[in-house]
């Protein structure tokens, strides 16, 4: 008899998720964005909006623009900086009892250690993302994310200050991810979530001018969810640490084909920008497809793809 109780419990290099599924961050603000559509409990994990040492404005409008199966966005990671994270953002998810992961980026590699090691000292905290799709401008704008070196450079003076379980979030505009992957693994990632958003760009044909003020931005949603589908795959060949999928999970069954892939749990970004409460759907919808396979643990699922 299939059970009436899915087991739905991961853990995603020491954050423990009671459901494999997370609100990506950039997408849920800081919790409160989506709070009257579903209790952020709910979720397996929220990822917090990404967080710099100091307050930034963002891009100039307009910065987001809807696409084919898709949109584009060049936010420019506008966030209210870690101060005023730690004393207004963070305890009010705290309190409700979240498990909360923070995405957290810098300019410079000395912001990213300073800013790991704040965020690990704060209470409520589960786990840091390390958003290293991020310009060096020590490196005359080279990502940190584009190059193995680089990144597991990165990645090793970040762990050494890193008191949480880190996760690393990876840029897909490389030549090869699984490279990158296993840099960030042997660094000390204790997780991969993969991927981050596309570079793209959108043109009003009427005035011939970029529809973004900052001409490029990254794309998200279904359009780059066979992109996503592929490079979650080779990471998750390439490295023992678990993986996060993203890339255009729209329901559950999207969600089932990066578990199926080999992501141990997956995060929801523009799905939720067109129905609220995707997340919770898609929660709901694995439950669903586990006891109609009767599939007692999500564990069951995870890299179970065949060969032809």
């Amino acid at each position: 008899m299939p059970s009436l109780s899915p087991k739905l419990k991961v853990n995603i290099g020491g954050v423990v998720m009671k459901n494999p599924v997370a609100a990506a961050s950039g997408t849920c603000g800081y919790g409160e964005v989506f709070a009257e559509f579903y209790d952020p409990k709910e979720l397996g994990a929220l990822v917090t909006k990404g967080v710099s040492l100091k307050p930034r404005l963002g891009n100039p409008l307009p910065r987001m623009a809807e696409t084919p199966a898709g949109m584009l966005n060049a936010i420019g990671l506008e966030n209210v900086g870690l101060k005023v994270f730690l004393a207004e953002k963070l305890p009010p998810l705290r309190d409700q009892g979240v498990t909360v992961v923070v995405n957290f980026f810098g300019d410079t590699e000395d912001e990213y250690v300073r800013l790991a090691e704040a965020l690990s000292e704060a209470k409520g905290v589960a786990g840091l993302e390390a958003n290293i799709s991020c310009p060096n401008v020590k490196a005359g704008g080279l990502e940190f994310g584009t190059d193995p070196e680089v990144a597991g450079k990165l990645v090793a003076k970040i762990k050494a200050k890193c008191g949480k379980p880190l996760w690393v979030k990876l840029s897909p505009n490389v030549t090869d991810i699984a490279a990158i992957a296993r840099a960030v693994e042997q660094a000390g990632a204790d997780a991969i979530a993969a991927i981050n958003t596309l570079k793209g760009m959108a043109i009003d044909l009427e005035e011939r001018r970029p529809i973004l003020a900052n001409v490029t931005g990254g794309l998200s949603g279904p359009a780059i969810k066979p992109v996503a589908l592929r490079m979650v795959h080779e990471i998750a060949k390439a490295v023992k640490i678990p993986v996060v999928g993203i890339g255009g999970i729209t329901n559950a069954r999207d969600a089932l084909e990066f578990l199926v892939a080999g992501a141990s749990a997956i995060q929801v970004g523009t799905a939720s920008f067109v129905d609220p409460r995707a997340p919770i759907q898609i929660i709901n919808g694995i439950k669903t497809y586990m006891r109609e396979h009767g599939i007692e643990s999500v564990q069951e699922i995870i890299g179970t793809l065949k060969r032809h």
